[in-house]
Protein backbone atom coordinates (compact mmCIF):
# COMPACT_ATOMS: atom_id res chain seq x y z
CA UNK A 1 0.00 0.00 0.00
CA UNK A 2 1.46 3.48 -0.97
CA UNK A 3 1.37 6.20 1.67
CA UNK A 4 -1.86 7.73 0.32
CA UNK A 5 -3.71 4.19 0.44
CA UNK A 6 -3.87 3.82 -3.47
CA UNK A 7 -2.89 0.14 -4.88
CA UNK A 8 -2.47 2.24 -8.36
CA UNK A 9 0.39 3.27 -10.19
CA UNK A 10 0.37 4.94 -13.52
CA UNK A 11 3.14 4.41 -16.29
CA UNK A 12 4.40 6.50 -19.19
CA UNK A 13 6.00 5.25 -22.50
CA UNK A 14 6.88 6.97 -25.67
CA UNK A 15 8.85 6.01 -28.68
CA UNK A 16 9.92 7.23 -32.40
CA UNK A 17 11.39 5.53 -35.33
CA UNK A 18 12.53 6.94 -38.40
CA UNK A 19 10.90 5.42 -41.21
CA UNK A 20 12.97 4.22 -44.28
CA UNK A 21 11.95 2.21 -47.46
CA UNK A 22 12.39 -1.71 -47.84
CA UNK A 23 11.43 -1.89 -43.78
CA UNK A 24 8.49 -4.03 -42.58
CA UNK A 25 5.79 -1.90 -41.06
CA UNK A 26 4.87 -3.57 -38.02
CA UNK A 27 2.61 -2.01 -35.57
CA UNK A 28 1.44 -3.26 -32.67
CA UNK A 29 2.65 -6.49 -33.73
CA UNK A 30 0.72 -6.14 -36.74
CA UNK A 31 2.07 -6.30 -40.44
CA UNK A 32 0.61 -3.01 -42.12
CA UNK A 33 1.29 -2.71 -46.03
CA UNK A 34 3.52 0.57 -46.82
CA UNK A 35 6.67 0.96 -48.55
CA UNK A 36 8.18 2.75 -45.85
CA UNK A 37 8.75 1.10 -42.28
CA UNK A 38 10.10 2.03 -39.15
CA UNK A 39 13.89 1.06 -38.20
CA UNK A 40 15.79 0.10 -35.54
CA UNK A 41 17.47 -2.75 -34.16
CA UNK A 42 14.60 -5.06 -33.33
CA UNK A 43 11.49 -4.96 -35.33
CA UNK A 44 11.00 -0.99 -34.38
CA UNK A 45 7.31 -1.67 -33.48
CA UNK A 46 7.20 1.81 -31.85
CA UNK A 47 3.65 0.72 -30.70
CA UNK A 48 4.46 -1.88 -28.40
CA UNK A 49 8.41 -0.10 -27.26
CA UNK A 50 6.34 2.34 -25.83
CA UNK A 51 4.01 0.02 -24.13
CA UNK A 52 6.68 -2.19 -22.77
CA UNK A 53 8.24 1.34 -21.15
CA UNK A 54 5.16 2.70 -19.56
CA UNK A 55 4.55 -0.88 -17.58
CA UNK A 56 8.38 -0.74 -16.60
CA UNK A 57 7.79 2.84 -15.95
CA UNK A 58 5.10 1.72 -13.83
CA UNK A 59 6.66 -1.07 -11.72
CA UNK A 60 9.88 1.24 -11.61
CA UNK A 61 12.04 -0.75 -13.58
CA UNK A 62 13.56 1.49 -15.96
CA UNK A 63 12.90 1.12 -19.74
CA UNK A 64 13.06 -1.04 -22.58
CA UNK A 65 16.49 -0.59 -23.33
CA UNK A 66 17.61 -1.38 -19.69
CA UNK A 67 16.02 -5.02 -20.63
CA UNK A 68 16.99 -5.23 -24.22
CA UNK A 69 19.96 -3.07 -24.91
CA UNK A 70 20.21 -2.26 -28.69
CA UNK A 71 23.71 -3.28 -28.34
CA UNK A 72 22.88 -6.73 -27.65
CA UNK A 73 23.26 -8.99 -31.03
CA UNK A 74 20.62 -11.32 -29.78
CA UNK A 75 17.87 -8.35 -29.87
CA UNK A 76 18.01 -7.57 -33.65
CA UNK A 77 15.42 -7.98 -35.93
CA UNK A 78 13.73 -9.88 -32.65
CA UNK A 79 9.64 -9.42 -32.41
CA UNK A 80 8.55 -6.74 -30.53
CA UNK A 81 6.13 -8.32 -28.71
CA UNK A 82 8.77 -10.86 -26.77
CA UNK A 83 9.81 -7.27 -25.08
CA UNK A 84 6.47 -6.49 -24.19
CA UNK A 85 5.85 -10.07 -22.86
CA UNK A 86 9.00 -9.82 -20.41
CA UNK A 87 7.80 -6.42 -18.85
CA UNK A 88 3.99 -7.97 -18.38
CA UNK A 89 5.95 -10.82 -16.49
CA UNK A 90 7.62 -8.08 -14.43
CA UNK A 91 4.53 -6.25 -12.95
CA UNK A 92 2.45 -9.93 -13.09
CA UNK A 93 6.01 -11.18 -10.66
CA UNK A 94 5.08 -7.89 -8.29
CA UNK A 95 1.49 -8.77 -8.10
CA UNK A 96 -0.21 -5.68 -10.61
CA UNK A 97 -2.34 -6.14 -13.30
CA UNK A 98 -3.76 -3.79 -15.98
CA UNK A 99 -6.73 -1.88 -15.10
CA UNK A 100 -6.16 -0.18 -18.80
CA UNK A 101 -3.91 1.37 -21.10
CA UNK A 102 -4.62 4.03 -23.96
CA UNK A 103 -2.13 4.36 -26.62
CA UNK A 104 -1.65 6.88 -29.22
CA UNK A 105 0.16 6.46 -33.12
CA UNK A 106 1.67 9.57 -34.44
CA UNK A 107 2.22 8.90 -38.06
CA UNK A 108 1.17 10.65 -41.54
CA UNK A 109 0.98 7.69 -42.96
CA UNK A 110 -0.56 4.99 -43.75
CA UNK A 111 -4.08 5.71 -42.57
CA UNK A 112 -4.57 3.84 -39.40
CA UNK A 113 -7.71 3.80 -39.35
CA UNK A 114 -8.38 0.34 -40.93
CA UNK A 115 -5.85 -1.68 -38.20
CA UNK A 116 -6.63 0.16 -35.40
CA UNK A 117 -9.15 -2.71 -34.27
CA UNK A 118 -6.77 -5.23 -34.96
CA UNK A 119 -4.00 -3.48 -33.21
CA UNK A 120 -5.94 -3.10 -30.17
CA UNK A 121 -6.89 -7.05 -29.93
CA UNK A 122 -3.54 -7.94 -30.24
CA UNK A 123 -2.59 -6.05 -27.85
CA UNK A 124 -4.83 -7.37 -25.19
CA UNK A 125 -3.79 -10.86 -26.57
CA UNK A 126 -0.85 -9.88 -25.14
CA UNK A 127 -1.01 -8.73 -22.20
CA UNK A 128 -3.76 -10.99 -21.57
CA UNK A 129 -6.34 -8.28 -20.99
CA UNK A 130 -9.77 -7.74 -22.12
CA UNK A 131 -10.01 -5.94 -25.91
CA UNK A 132 -11.96 -3.21 -23.77
CA UNK A 133 -9.22 -2.17 -21.50
CA UNK A 134 -6.86 -1.10 -24.51
CA UNK A 135 -7.36 2.14 -26.84
CA UNK A 136 -5.58 3.11 -29.54
CA UNK A 137 -5.71 6.54 -31.31
CA UNK A 138 -3.79 7.20 -34.38
CA UNK A 139 -2.90 11.57 -35.39
CA UNK A 140 -1.35 12.28 -38.20
CA UNK A 141 1.53 15.30 -37.89
CA UNK A 142 -0.88 17.61 -40.20
CA UNK A 143 2.23 17.66 -42.40
CA UNK A 144 4.35 19.22 -40.13
CA UNK A 145 7.63 18.00 -38.90
CA UNK A 146 9.08 14.55 -39.35
CA UNK A 147 6.02 12.87 -38.91
CA UNK A 148 4.02 15.20 -40.98
CA UNK A 149 6.88 14.36 -43.94
CA UNK A 150 6.50 11.14 -43.12
CA UNK A 151 10.49 10.70 -41.95
CA UNK A 152 9.16 9.11 -38.78
CA UNK A 153 6.55 7.34 -36.78
CA UNK A 154 5.88 8.03 -32.94
CA UNK A 155 3.72 6.50 -29.85
CA UNK A 156 2.79 7.37 -26.47
CA UNK A 157 1.26 5.10 -24.12
CA UNK A 158 -0.23 5.66 -20.42
CA UNK A 159 -0.62 2.54 -18.33
CA UNK A 160 -2.60 2.26 -15.15
CA UNK A 161 -1.88 -0.46 -12.73
CA UNK A 162 -3.89 -2.35 -9.91
CA UNK A 163 -1.88 -4.30 -7.03
CA UNK A 164 -3.54 -7.82 -6.59
CA UNK A 165 -2.96 -8.72 -3.17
Amino acid sequence: MTPNGFNMRIGEGHDTHRLVAGRKFILGGIEIPHPTGPIGHSDADVLLHCVTDALLGAIGQGDIGDLFPDTQEENRDVNSEIFLKAALERIQQENWQIVNLDCTVFAQLPKLSPYKESIRENLARVLQIERSQVNVKAKTGEKVGPIGREEAISASAVVLLAKTE
